[in-house]
């Protein structure tokens, strides 16, 4: 029972609306201080609150699956209208 009880509160701190950089970045799948610069810069939405930033998980999968709109688009690009990609080396 008591680990069902631990489950329990990782699943709380998983679904918190309002993240701090830490917890936005794991949700995110990047470094924080990618996170930093981006939130800095407005690409991902973000607000201050003090000095520290916050985000909101509903505003960051709103933003999330316009970005993924945007890419989709470019996929239905007729291949010719494609910008060149080197390949990796």
């Amino acid at each position: 029972m008591h680990s069902a009880a631990v489950r329990s509160n990782l699943l709380v701190s998983e679904v918190r609306e309002v993240m701090d950089i830490r917890q936005a970045s794991e949700y995110l799948g990047i470094s924080s201080d990618t996170l930093y610069k981006y939130a800095s810069e407005g690409f991902v939405p973000a607000f201050k609150l003090g000095n520290r930033w916050r985000f909101k998980r509903s505003r960051m999968d709103e933003w999330m699956d316009r970005q993924s709109d945007l890419h989709a688009a470019d996929a239905e690009l007729d291949p010719r209208e494609k910008k060149p990609v080197r390949p990796a080396f």
